[in-house]
């Protein structure tokens, strides 16, 4: 380890720094550290940080690593500032958490943070991270030499969204009829979002030679969580594709997504909250449209609300999911629905009910209440997800899937198995086309 105090008599010049109140409480990143960059790495406090981040030669290093534990989030106003200072310094950050709450650590990602990595450091853990931020540094390098090198775009009649680096690197094909897939929750809580965040990333990663394009769109212009659970920005683009549809084709839809882990395409909420129906069901359906013909399957998180527009979605899904749980306000809403939809003569079929935190198999009463409830409704639950516990609530905080959380969870299985089946399915569906 080289103190950062001498960058410049040292032959190697510094290109990561840990920030830290001790870094002998974090041992086995000082081990970490010194088999990624050798030499080429220093520590500081964060007070010292501060004042060295707002110096020229900070933006020469690749990464800042802020370690930290439960007594600093006493204080976590000095370490906000560091990570802010970094970002002005386009230096990349990465979070070492020990023992640090959600919301704290939700907090700090928020400002601005690349990656999280908890402490005790999983194996491989800094070197994905590390790597990760080495990959996304080297496609906006080169995204950046082939906007310098494009022509100016002709005036037309398509919305010329700008590419900001971290824009899926998917181009528009037209050649898929992907499935559509809509989750919609029937009462506030019931595990709508993070079904379709783990879904669709298990769909992404269903084959690994050769894996589906999966895009998830979140739908939910107003309390949208999908950014959260999968750790992206909330891009701007999102509220100009929503505020002019007509003027958006397949280009420029797919450059308005994000890329999780170079394999699933998010369309995120919006970063401000947005009235439900700024889209008209026509605009929605032609965007569902070119997503399906973009893409293997479109999932879509809905809003709780019935809005204008529900009738494009369920129209074009192939299967409509409805999360619910073993409660009286999951029965009361789902008949409500139910009758919604039969009023307007939609196709009530497509639905497929989906119980959460469904009881052990060994809970003989509550199996028998999941029994009553379906009958009473007149439904078919056809899937039912076991309580992932503590661990989902985590995973989401920390903005990843189960899969790379807690990829023994076994909600995360039953997800996974969920994911193969619908697999499956499409490659029929395909057969039966061609």
């Amino acid at each position: 380890m080289t103190s950062v105090a001498t960058i410049q008599p040292d032959p190697a010049p510094i290109a990561a720094c840990t920030i830290s109140r001790d870094v002998q409480n974090f041992e086995m990143l000082i081990d970490e550290m010194e088999r990624e960059m050798g030499e080429a790495w220093g520590d500081l406090g964060f007070e010292d940080a501060l004042v060295f981040l707002q110096q020229p030669e900070a933006s020469e290093l690749e990464f800042i690593a802020v370690a930290l534990d439960a007594e600093d989030e006493d204080d976590l106003t000095l370490i906000a500032s560091v990570i802010r200072a970094a970002r002005t310094a386009n230096t990349h950050v990465i979070l070492v958490a020990n023992q640090l709450s959600p919301a704290g650590l939700h907090q700090l990602m928020r400002l601005g943070a690349d990656d999280f990595v908890p402490y005790p450091l999983p194996e491989g853990a800094l070197h994905d991270a590390i790597s990760k931020i080495r990959a996304a540094a080297q496609a906006s390098a080169q995204a950046a030499q082939a906007r310098a090198a494009a022509p100016m775009p002709q005036t037309g009649s398509s919305l010329v969204l700008v590419d900001d680096g971290n824009s899926t690197a998917l181009r528009a094909t037209g050649n898929r009829n992907g499935l559509v897939l809509p989750i919609h929750g029937m009462a506030g809580g019931s595990g709508a979002s993070t079904f379709a965040a783990n879904l669709a990333w298990e769909l992404a990663n269903s084959d690994k030679l050769s894996p589906p394009r999966v895009c998830l769109l979140d739908l939910d212009f107003q309390y949208g969580s999908i950014a959260t659970y999968l750790d992206l920005p909330r891009k701007d683009t999102i509220f100009e594709v929503l505020t002019d549809p007509t003027n958006v084709d397949s280009d420029a839809l797919i450059r308005s997504m994000q890329t999780y882990n170079d394999r699933l395409s998010v369309f995120t909420a919006p970063a401000e909250m947005l009235p439900l129906d700024i889209i008209s069901g026509e605009d929605l359906g032609r965007l569902i449209d070119m997503a399906a013909a973009n893409f293997d399957f479109v999932l879509i998180d809905m809003p709780k609300t019935v809005v204008t527009w529900t009738e494009a979605v369920l129209s074009r899904a192939h299967v409509y999911f409805a999360l619910m749980d073993l409660d009286l306000r999951s029965a009361q809403n789902v008949l409500r629905f139910v009758r919604a939809l039969k009023a307007e003569a939609l196709p009530h079929e497509k639905l497929r009910y989906v119980l959460n935190k469904a009881p052990k198999f060994t809970d003989l009463s509550a199996k028998s209440r999941v029994k009553r409830m379906a009958e009473s409704l007149e439904i078919q639950i056809e899937v039912q997800l076991p309580d992932g516990g503590g661990q989902v609530t985590q995973s989401n905080d920390h903005g990843l899937p189960l899969a790379e959380s807690a990829a023994k969870n076994p909600l995360r299985k039953e997800l996974q198995k969920l994911a193969k089946s619908l697999f499956e399915l499409s490659k029929v569906s395909a057969s039966a086309r061609s």
